[in-house]
């Protein structure tokens, strides 16, 4: 069993940057591929970015490639998701997921463990 804890969310100005962290506990995350979803209000959940168990592999949603970076740091346990240049359609609640894909997943359903989420808000 894996908990995942988002933080690191909140308001910001569009252009600006924030960084979301994920940290886990019960389990050490380099068993897992990591992945950010975000949810934006009256939308489905979508894919962010996803990051294979050793670091090596990161996958981009098109709408954040070149913004948006994801890193991990199995020593600590966590994951994070480095925004840049946000725009207001960033705003959405994200998600940590961790799974046991080899390469990392866009799919959802792929996921075995989620966070509760951080709010992103970004103003125009």
């Amino acid at each position: 069993q894996v908990q995942l804890v988002e933080s690191g969310g909140g308001l910001v100005q569009a252009g600006g940057s924030l960084r979301l962290s994920c940290a886990a506990s019960g389990r050490t995350l380099s068993v897992y591929s990591m992945g950010w979803f975000r949810q934006a209000p009256g939308k489905e959940r979508e894919f962010v970015a996803t990051i294979d168990r050793s670091g090596g592999r990161e996958t981009y949603a098109d709408s954040v490639k070149g913004r948006f970076t994801i890193s991990r740091d199995n020593a600590k346990n966590t994951v994070s998701l480095q925004m840049n240049s946000l725009k207001p359609e960033d705003t959405a609640v994200y998600y940590c997921g961790a799974t046991r894909q080899g390469y990392g997943s866009r799919r959802e359903y792929e996921y075995d463990y989620w966070g509760q989420g951080t709010q992103v808000t970004v103003s125009s």
